[in-house]
């Protein structure tokens, strides 16, 4: 059975336009970060291997999102990442993170251009400095032909780790199957984050 409402057209009064005032447990993420002291373990032919990066995060409020009924408060984010010294891209990342008042939900996404796209969700307290999401057998997972075959996404989670001096940290586990392996593969990732500039605050309440 569903927990929703039979009445999935009408859209929330009085929404408070102020994303910023209204993103829960994602307020301390908002803004421009830098963190210099990323690391990657990853497949090679060889076996994994280490690589350190350095990585720019920008996450920036968005306008309140209604759906029906549903609210939705959020930050569009950009990731950049290079290896250290490096100018040539190492990673690049767009996507949401959505918060839900009404149900205490914390929902992230993520696209890469290697054709792939995730998103997970789960259940989070307005005021955690800390929590972790999961996707497990392949639900929310979405990769081209090549990336199943080759290297198949059977899971991935996230850990989000918010610390006393406003800086922030996050685990990445994303789990594959790859070709001629029986066992899965972890492929890690992981960064402190700084912050380097304040957040924009979003079109509505610039206005206001």
């Amino acid at each position: 059975m569903s927990n929703f409402s039979d009445d999935i057209y009408t859209e929330p009064s009085n929404v408070d336009v102020d994303t910023l005032a209204n993103l829960g447990p994602l307020r301390g993420m908002a803004g421009i970060w830098q963190g210099t002291r990323g690391l990657d373990i990853k497949p090679k032919a060889d076996g994994p291997r280490r690589q350190a990066y350095v990585e720019r995060m920008e996450l920036q409020p968005i306008d309140p999102v209604t759906n029906g009924p549903q609210l939705l408060y959020g930050l569009r984010y950009l990731v950049l990442i290079t290896k250290p010294d490096q100018a040539k891209t190492y990673h690049e990342q767009v996507g949401y993170w959505l918060w839900e008042p009404a149900t205490d939900t914390v929902t992230h996404t993520l696209t890469i251009p290697r054709a792939q796209t995730v998103m997970v969700s789960g259940q989070v307290k307005p005021d955690a400095t800390s929590f972790e999401l999961v996707t497990t057998n392949g639900a929310g997972i979405c990769s081209s032909p090549f990336i199943d075959h080759a290297f198949k996404t059977v899971e991935f989670r996230i850990k989000v780790q918010f610390n006393a001096d406003g800086t922030w940290a996050y685990d990445e586990d994303t789990v594959m199957m790859i070709k001629g392996q029986t066992e899965p593969f972890h492929h890690m990732d992981t960064n402190h984050l700084s912050r380097i500039g304040e957040p924009t605050p979003n079109p509505l309440a610039q206005i206001r």
